[in-house]
């Protein structure tokens, strides 16, 4: 890879001319054979593998659905999953979209918040969306031991469940390090596993359907905490993609198609055993809790069907850990690409992945897999609700700074449009935001005010010449995010 200094680099895009400044362009993101394989040699991600990444960075399956019943009935489980999906992911997938093909490199929106606000927002963004990747994905292993442990009950707790955790992370984390085709390629296997125990368990549900078991609700019994996060960790995610779209192959055609495949695939993968499931049985909504699914297979279909759900909830969790820690590490790479972060983030492996940026991953997995299952949904709804609103900050600034950019694809709304259509997850961000517990809260500013220190010392770092920090040459000089004073001509960016 070609390096610049990030000094250099500084000091040219303060002096471009306004007919330069803000003109980029990508090379290598073309069709034919360069396109299919990187400038590291190895192939880039077609779009089938890409659809099950994608899949698996938002949902994984319906695993972990069944507390939005718990904490509020059948009726506004259902209604809950259709309408965030209309008013969350139907944004963010557009977005990304639209941003991702824009700016098709693995920095994804690291690179749309920088190019919008500077690199100190863009250094912020980073930050808070790769601890909650992590956080996320220390989730996974300890998932993937709960739906075990009924089978191997010295998983359960102890020193034994620990060694298992460590044990877990490093073959998942191995997996990564062989490369982004292996883990598409595995997403797309673990997927099709997954989602076919709940197809067959719906076929079975369909004659014991009662429609009226839909409509119960008790609106003066419901946990607004814990149903909303239920919804919103299981639909939100859909721009960890673009940190990924420098491997993808002809991302500028790929990504928009993807993301809308995949949006089907979610949503109709949570509504279907739902709307089945809970007219087929009494609802207990005691008895809705993680894991619940497996029962319900056992009652409506026996065990063997009550085995292939706990099967596949197990392999589920191994899908989730290997595409987040995928996307958590090409966003560490693609920082470095930039100049946020020092050089050896940049360094790939002889499999084309990014090593050092692995690592860091799965150190922070071990680090933070002490959390409990409701802490690390909190805390990592909370920092993601941080980078969101910096992500539809830059959204709007680019369209209002840019609007005659190149878009190969594009929203097809106008500046206002755009407004209104992230007013309702914006207030979305705000009400998950506030409803944290304290705990979570101050955990989380913490972590926010950490990364407001990191960013000017890593400036400081790069400044004494510690570290070396570059630029990759083959990237474009960002557009310049002071706005567009009055008389000057809004260029064209051309990608």
């Amino acid at each position: 890879m070609k390096l610049r200094s990030t000094a250099i680099t500084r000091a040219n895009s303060a002096c471009l001319p306004m007919e330069d400044r803000g003109c980029f362009k990508y090379n290598g993101v073309n069709e034919g054979e360069e396109e299919r394989k990187g400038g590291h040699g190895i192939p880039k991600v077609s779009m089938v593998p890409l659809i099950f990444l994608i899949f698996y960075e938002v949902s994984g399956g319906p695993f972990g659905i069944e507390d939005s019943v718990k904490a509020a009935g059948p009726l506004l489980a259902i209604v809950g999953f259709l309408l965030f999906a209309l008013i969350w992911s139907v944004p963010e997938a557009l977005i990304t979209a639209e941003m991702g093909t824009m700016f098709p490199e693995n920095g994804g929106y690291v690179v749309w918040v920088s190019s919008a606000l500077g690199p100190f927002w863009g250094f912020q963004q980073g930050w808070a969306k790769w601890i909650s990747g992590v956080i996320d994905n220390a989730l996974y292993p300890v998932l993937f031991l709960d739906y075990v442990k009924s089978s191997i009950p010295a998983l359960g707790g102890g020193l034994p469940r620990t060694f298992a955790v460590l044990i877990l992370t490093v073959a998942l984390t191995y997996m990564n390090y062989r490369g982004l085709t292996i883990v598409g390629w595995v997403a797309v296997f673990l997927g099709v596993f997954s989602l076919l125990p709940f197809f067959v368990m719906g076929l079975i549900a369909i004659p014991r359907i009662e429609p009226s078991r839909w409509l119960e609700m008790d609106l003066s019994n419901v946990n607004w905490s814990l149903y909303l996060n239920t919804l919103f960790w299981n639909l939100n995610y859909w721009d960890s993609i673009s940190t990924l779209a420098g491997e993808v192959e002809n991302p500028k055609r790929t990504l928009p198609k993807a993301l809308s495949y995949a949006l089907v695939l979610v949503v109709g993968g949570y509504l279907y055993p739902l709307i089945t499931c809970t007219a087929a049985l009494p609802v207990v909504r005691e008895s809705w809790t993680d894991g619940y699914f497996s029962d319900v297979a056992k009652i409506l279909g026996g065990f063997w069907l009550h085995s292939w759900i706990q099967a596949a909830a197990a392999l589920s969790n191994m899908g989730n850990f290997v595409t987040e820690m995928s996307s958590d590490s090409y966003q560490l790479l693609g920082m470095a690409e930039r100049g946020m972060l020092p050089e050896f983030f940049a360094k790939r492996s002889r499999h084309g992945t990014p090593l050092v940026g692995i690592l860091f991953s799965a150190f922070g997995v071990v680090l933070l897999s002490w959390m409990s299952f409701q802490e690390i949904i909190a805390a990592e709804n909370y920092l993601y609700c941080f980078g969101m609103i910096l992500e539809f900050i830059a959204f709007i600034k680019l369209r209002m700074t840019h609007p005659n950019t190149s878009r190969p694809y594009r929203i097809p709304l106008g500046t206002v449009g755009a407004v209104l259509m992230i007013i309702p997850p914006a207030i979305l961000i705000i009400v998950v935001m506030a409803l944290a517990s304290f705990k979570v809260m101050a955990v989380s500013i913490l972590a926010v005010l950490i990364g407001f220190a990191l960013q000017p010392s890593l400036v400081y770092v790069e400044k004494k010449r510690w570290l070396r920090f570059s630029v990759s040459e083959d990237l474009p000089e960002l557009p310049d995010s002071s706005p567009v004073a009055d008389g000057d001509e809004t260029v064209p960016l051309v990608i």
